[in-house]
């Protein structure tokens, strides 16, 4: 008993700290891009989108990662019939946001690198001019789509006798035929298997064009590429890093879920085990963006220093 006890203990530092940090993290992203925005930076359109990923991040994090982390630690986590409803739906459209926000980066950054000559011409002289409609639509999309997941979501009853019930922690949600539930998953998973198939096509474009790049560099005899192609080429990089990292969290996040639909009553240590890849992503992507964007910041503070007006290009 001492040893469950303990173990216990540990996913709940797990819990704290990988939520900590993530929030801290994100947190502190949001806080730069508001500051160079404030102090007149004019900020590029994988800037915007990397915004509402973080934000989306934040959104899984705090809905998802404080009940885990209190639960874990034994605290009594009774938030009621509609508090219960309100978190697991702010828990779906977070990690909806996420997965379409990041599918949209990669799209729109395979987009932005494509040569001038080629079938994506067009669109990429058009495509910062719908960035902020694009990213509405996301969240309204998703909003709409997780509707039908508020019926599914009661309270946590567990102290009365309610068989058609399923227990998840702190909520519980509505016992269907395994049919019915597998027919609703797929049903629910047909958009992120939308994003992921994009992810993965734009991915591939992208490593193709830094790969052309590379070989065109090397046959001409350069040692530094052009200052247009340079911060691309970078960029594209930290958006491929970001892209895998997602994708592979998000294959093991699926896992859990699945298994996790598939179980009649779910034990501790399943709930809290998912609830920890589920966070991994939205803990480790500040990691991956914060030394990217410092040098953002510092040449927005050497303009300061200078007197003059810190202007990012945008993109497109």
């Amino acid at each position: 008993m001492g040893r469950m006890a303990a173990l216990e203990v540990v996913i709940g530092v797990i819990l704290f700290s990988q939520t900590v940090m993530g929030v801290l993290g994100n947190s502190s992203l949001l806080y730069q891009y508001l500051f160079l925005y404030f102090i007149g930076c004019r900020l590029k359109c994988t800037d915007l989108i990397l915004n509402h990923l973080i934000f989306a991040n934040l959104l899984t994090l705090l809905c998802r990662g404080v009940p885990h982390t209190m639960e874990a630690f034994g605290w009594q986590v009774s938030l009621g019939n509609v508090g219960c409803k309100i978190l697991c739906y702010l828990q779906r459209v977070g990690r909806g946001g996420s997965i379409c926000t990041i599918c949209f980066l990669s799209v729109f950054q395979a987009i932005s690198i494509s040569p001038r000559n080629s079938k994506w011409a067009e669109l990429k002289m058009k495509a910062s001019k719908y960035v902020d409609f694009t990213l509405c639509l996301i969240w309204v999309l998703y909003s709409l789509i997780n509707v039908s997941f508020l019926k599914y979501v009661t309270g946590n009853w567990k102290n009365e006798n309610h068989t058609s019930l399923k227990y998840h922690g702190y909520c519980s949600s509505i016992r269907h035929d395994k049919i019915a539930e597998s027919l609703y998953a797929a049903l629910l998973s047909l958009p992120d298997a939308l994003c992921v198939g994009l992810m993965l096509c734009s991915s591939i474009s992208m490593v193709s064009m830094l790969y052309r790049h590379r070989r065109q560099m090397r046959q001409i005899h350069r040692t530094n590429a052009s200052p247009r192609s340079c911060p691309e080429s970078r960029a594209t990089k930290h958006i491929l890093l970001l892209v895998i990292s997602y994708v592979c969290f998000y294959t093991l996040s699926c896992i859990f879920q699945v298994w996790l639909s598939f179980t009649y009553n779910p034990t501790f240590f399943l709930l809290k085990i998912s609830a920890i890849v589920s966070g991994c992503f939205p803990a480790i992507s500040p990691l991956l963006l914060l030394r990217c964007e410092s040098r953002a910041s510092r040449f927005c503070f050497a303009c300061i220093r200078n007197g003059k007006a810190p202007i990012y290009m945008t993109n497109g």
